[in-house]
């Protein structure tokens, strides 16, 4: 049976963030905690070494694979901040708030930005909004 090598742990999310060497990227990541922790209702909580989650869900697909994940994320990588969404970005009203958002890619879940300054701020809080508010609908319990 599978399972997930990415899970909870019990190490501190200040001590994560203390460690980001890049001061901007540092303060853009504790921005980030402060954004995500106020939308999710959760507290920060590592998941694995590199990502800083908030709240989880239970999912289980068609093929029997199932396991938890954090609501929403972030981790600082080497060139970008991965922002862990669910994927949903084919739909009309995610589109064009990605047209708006600024200097960013895209990936299966994950948003990449380079820094805080090179998006716009209120249009990152309406995805992480849209996607948490999503991924309840679509995992409940």
């Amino acid at each position: 049976m599978y399972e997930a090598k990415t899970k909870p742990t019990t190490v501190s999310v200040d001590s994560y963030l203390a460690a980001i060497a890049d001061d901007t990227r540092r303060e853009d990541c504790r921005a980030l905690t402060a954004l995500m922790q106020r939308l999710s209702g959760h507290e920060p909580t590592m998941w694995g070494t590199s990502i800083v989650g908030f709240g989880k869900y239970h999912y289980k697909y068609a093929s029997g694979h199932e396991g938890d994940s954090c609501l929403v994320g972030y981790s600082s990588r080497k060139g970008d901040i991965s922002v862990y969404l669910l994927a949903g970005y084919d739909t009309d009203e995610t589109r064009a708030l990605l047209a708006q958002l600024g200097r960013h890619k895209i990936g299966k879940a994950c948003l990449y930005i380079r820094r805080l300054s090179d998006v716009q701020l209120p249009v990152l809080e309406q995805l992480i909004a849209r996607s948490i508010v999503e991924t309840q609908a679509r995992y409940p319990g």
